[in-house]
């Protein structure tokens, strides 16, 4: 049930890179409970809810994590602007002509 609940809350989270960590902490929980289901017989469709959900949020980070820093790297020169606008054009440029 912990493996499911922290998957899931990483999932919803993955988009701010918090569900990264929360990811792999998800993912240790959810094989934990797998285990666990496998002697018990119970608690089988959470624990791979948690273990599917884990892993999709940590690609999901991961994949977010290079987005900002390439990001980042195409519109260094636009941390200066006068105003919004501005920044909006430059961002514009840069990822348009660049």
């Amino acid at each position: 049930m912990a493996g499911s609940v922290v998957g899931i809350t990483a999932l919803v989270t993955s988009i701010v890179l918090i569900g990264g960590p929360l990811g792999v902490i998800g993912l240790a929980l959810g094989v934990l409970a797998l285990r666990t289901a496998k002697r018990t017989g119970v608690g089988r469709a959470g624990a791979i809810t948690g273990v599917v959900a884990s892993c999709v949020a940590i690609v999901l980070s991961a994949l977010m994590a290079v987005f900002f820093v390439w990001y980042a790297d195409n519109t260094q020169e636009c941390y200066q602007p006068d105003s919004f606008r501005q920044y909006t054009e430059c961002v514009h440029h840069q990822l348009t002509e660049g």
